[in-house]
């Protein structure tokens, strides 16, 4: 009986997604005549990994309603294996409700009672804590365990991939922080997801200047593994940026350090300080939060999508000659998707704030440009009230044209606008922002094959693709929950959050040894501060990677980064390359994909396939995933060398799930109420280990700290620290 084994870097979401697609196509393409053996390598628990471990502060939380979770396919998915359906966390999660409630096998509780007490009293509305997230990708990982056929066994190594190596004809070995013996493979698959960097140059700067004089630096990093403890009470605090990682930042800088919120009888929020809270200054580019995430479902019907950017028009414009610019040539596309689902919605659902039938204002809006007088011309005939008219200009940049005599009187007008946000997300009679943003997720799906068809100029894809669209659809669509805007507003009248504006400028005052902003929002006004916190995530960046495999095989040019260049830029994606059918990585010295090594998901030149989705989007991962698992299957199946073709697409056959009680064929997977993520080699990459940040003489240089997965050559510290302040 012959064996052959697969080896998948990284044990989160999309390993998980993978393995459950791997079990759903097995009884199709896996004989069960020889052993599969899959080998999962990653120092946190498989299912969650580092992103969504359990070990996490209990006020993060999901901003998306837990009935739009999702890690299965479903009657939309459009995949060649077969569809097996699954729950939404949400549906997940009503089985702890009570001893009646219907069970999904193999059934555990979660070991932390405050998770089990979220998820019995859990609404398909609310908005999860990243904790509740954990226990249902722990779920969904046991699950496809247990869908496994008895001849596919999988093992966790709980540790860390340093490198792989191996002849594209040969087997790979997979080294392993810790173990002497590498892991021998026939295939790799890389999934490690979001990736830490260390600090850029520019950031550098600030960390030096922050050295001299004893202050407190915090370059991009994971919002949930950074150590703020540095941070002192009523400590003047700078922060640039307005997103995600701001918000959850500003959770772990005031609740989490004591505060509380008291709801007054009008519904409003006042903050309760704990004493221990700095003071936080926010301004970003445009300066204004992201826009809170709809709390309602669609009041209509579901608007068909895609209309005028599915794959045929994104086929058309690959097809044709010469570059294209993504905001001249393919954004008027794209803004006319997403206000086809905004009118859909408006017309369908609150159709007494419409002055045209339905069928006429279509016909009519498929003849005209997004941005032609004709177009502009019937939505206001159509659509009386400008309120209800879609303006991507006035939306992408909020305070443009606006200038604020004073501090004080910006302060009001931003907690009126987060107020507004929130009301206007809250309320039903705005459900048309619902299907717009679901053309928003309908664009992104299409967006890969556009950018593979190598029409974008480098430029389009730096500054167009990489940089104004993926702000604008987080800005849109990625937005928090409403009640911490609600949060916002409340620490706002209290004096621990100050906005500063748009187009934030961040300096250095070597007089004082500040931290300096400023923005043109409120002219002359100019913010002193002790400490500096760049509140993003750093982004893909393979020169300076804390993943050791990767940084392994890219300084030893078994990797391509996604470069795009033409006469007139040329573009770094910090991306690695792979092939767009089957995800094989791109190398270099074979000047082909690379038979026997995968790469999918987050790191990857397919950008943002998310690993879970929302229920019936046909979510492009799931649809890769199956492709993959398909492939991997009949190439370990195969006498020959591994050979990935890329699988004919038909339509998907619905197979009710079939979960049998589960196999022991994991001789280091934890049982399901393990959670820790700490207990590990004294080696392998801690998860809470922050970016560098620093307060004087002592401290190592920011360049050669990667405390994630510290270079074998240069040693980091294993914390931050402030000293000499």
């Amino acid at each position: 009986m012959s064996t052959r084994t697969l080896v998948i870097v990284g044990a989160g979401p999309r390993a998980t997604g993978l393995l459950e697609r791997i079990a759903a196509n097995a009884p199709d393409l896996w004989s069960g005549e020889g052993e599969l053996r899959v080998h999962l390598v990653d120092p946190h628990p498989p299912g969650p990994g580092r992103v969504w471990r359990h070990e996490q502060s209990s006020l993060l939380r999901m901003n998306s309603m837990a009935e739009d979770v999702t890690m299965f396919t479903d009657e939309t998915s459009t995949v060649d294996g077969p569809v097996r359906l699954g729950p939404s966390l949400a549906e997940w999660a009503a089985q702890f409700a009570g001893p009646d409630a219907p069970r999904f096998s193999p059934y555990a509780e979660p070991a932390d009672p405050e998770v089990l007490a979220e998820l019995s009293t859990l609404d398909p509305a609310d908005f999860p804590t990243r904790r509740a997230q954990s226990a249902y990708l722990d779920w969904v990982f046991r699950r496809a365990l247990a869908d496994l056929p008895p001849s596919v066994t999988v093992e966790w190594h709980r540790t860390t991939a340093t490198s792989v190596t191996g002849s594209a004809d040969g087997p790979q070995e997979v080294h392993l922080t810790g173990r002497s013996e590498p892991l021998r493979a026939d295939l790799v698959v890389l999934t490690q997801g979001h990736l830490g960097s260390t600090p850029a140059p520019a950031h550098r700067v600030h960390a030096d200047f922050a050295r001299r004089h004893g202050r407190f630096h915090l370059p991009p990093a994971f919002s949930a593994d950074a150590d703020l403890s540095g941070l002192r009470p009523g400590e003047e605090v700078v922060l640039r940026g307005f997103g995600l990682a701001f918000v959850d930042l500003m959770v772990l800088l005031t609740e989490g350090r004591g505060g509380t919120y008291r709801t007054e009888p009008d519904g409003t929020l006042t903050y309760l300080p704990s004493g221990r809270e700095p003071v936080l200054h926010v301004g970003s580019r445009r300066g204004v939060p992201y826009h809170a995430k709809t709390g309602y479902r669609l009041q209509g019907p579901r608007p068909p999508l895609p209309r005028y950017f599915g794959p045929e028009a994104v086929d058309a414009l690959g097809a044709g000659s010469g570059p294209l610019d993504l905001r001249r040539n393919v954004w008027p596309l794209m803004a006319k998707e997403i206000g086809f689902g905004h009118y859909h919605e408006l017309f369908h659902a609150h159709p007494e704030r419409t002055a045209m039938p339905w069928p006429e204002f279509l016909a009519a809006y498929d003849r005209f440009g997004w941005y032609s007088d004709q177009l502009a011309g019937l939505v206001a005939t159509a659509v009386p009230d400008p309120a209800d008219r879609l303006d991507f200009e006035a939306l992408d940049r909020p305070l443009d044209g606006l200038v604020f005599d004073t501090p004080d009187v910006f302060q009001e007008h931003l907690r009126a606008y987060a107020r507004d946000d929130v009301a206007r997300r809250e309320n039903p009679a705005h459900s048309a922002d619902l299907g717009a943003f679901l053309a928003l997720l309908s664009l992104y799906g299409q967006l890969p094959g556009l950018v593979a068809s190598g029409r974008l100029t480098a430029r389009s894809l730096a500054d167009g693709l990489d940089g104004w669209w993926h702000g604008f659809f987080s800005f849109l669509a990625s937005g928090p929950p409403g009640f911490r805007l609600r949060e916002l507003d409340a620490l706002s009248r209290a004096g621990v959050v100050r906005f500063l504006g748009a187009d934030v400028r961040v300096g250095t005052d070597e007089a004082t040894g500040t931290f300096t902003a400023t923005s043109p929002t409120v002219p002359g006004h100019t913010v002193h501060a002790t400490a500096l916190i760049e509140a993003y995530l750093p982004g893909p960046n393979l020169d300076r990677t804390e993943d050791p495999l990767l940084r392994h095989l890219h300084h030893t040019g078994a990797l391509a980064e996604e470069v795009v260049a033409d006469g007139t830029h040329r573009h770094r994606s910090g991306r690695i390359t792979v092939s767009p059918a089957d995800g094989h990585l791109i190398d270099p010295g074979l000047g082909r994909p690379h038979p026997r090594r995968i790469a999918l998901g987050a790191p990857t030149d397919s950008r943002a396939i998310a690993a879970f989705a929302r229920p019936r989007t046909d979510a492009p991962a799931f649809r890769q995933n199956d492709a993959v698992a398909r492939a991997v299957l009949r190439a370990l199946g195969a006498e020959s060398e591994p050979h990935v073709q890329e699988p004919h697409v038909q339509e998907p056959h619905v197979q009710e799930p079939h979960v049998p009680e589960p196999h022991v064929r994991a001789l280091h997977v934890p049982e399901p109420h393990v959670q820790d993520a700490h207990v590990q080699d004294a080696h392998v990459r801690e998860p809470h280990v922050p970016q560098p940040h620093v307060r004087g003489p002592h401290v190592p240089e920011p360049h050669v700290q990667e405390p994630h997965v510290p270079d074998p050559h240069t040693p980091g510290p294993a914390d931050c620290a402030r000293v000499g302040g």
